[in-house]
């Protein structure tokens, strides 16, 4: 939430506060349109689905706990930012699911 408050409204509280409720409610919608996707597949595909999910929280928090006490020790050269567990998340899951539809197929 940087470049907007930054760039396009100059910091202005309320414009962010917006645009922070904006995210937020997309994220409600995008978990309750992912639910019902998930309710809609056939069980072989919601069992390949739950398991990339599961494989992908796992992940997340056995890489992501270490990773950012690495930051607050100095142990890594870099700053720890949540956008590189969110890509290790995604890579996870993508590889993960296709593993699951390659095995079961």
């Amino acid at each position: 939430m940087a470049f907007g408050p930054k760039f396009l409204w100059n910091k202005t509280l309320v414009f962010t506060l917006l645009a922070i409720g904006l995210n937020v409610f997309v994220g409600i919608r995008t978990i309750v349109a992912n639910k019902k996707y998930l309710e809609g597949l056939d069980d072989l595909q919601r069992k390949v689905h739950l398991n990339s999910l599961a494989i992908t929280v796992g992940v997340a928090m056995i890489v992501g706990v270490p990773y950012s006490v690495m930051d607050s020790y100095h142990v890594i050269p870099f700053h720890a930012d949540v956008s590189h567990l969110v890509l290790l998340m995604a890579l996870t899951y993508g590889a993960s699911n296709l593993y699951g539809t390659w095995r079961y197929r």
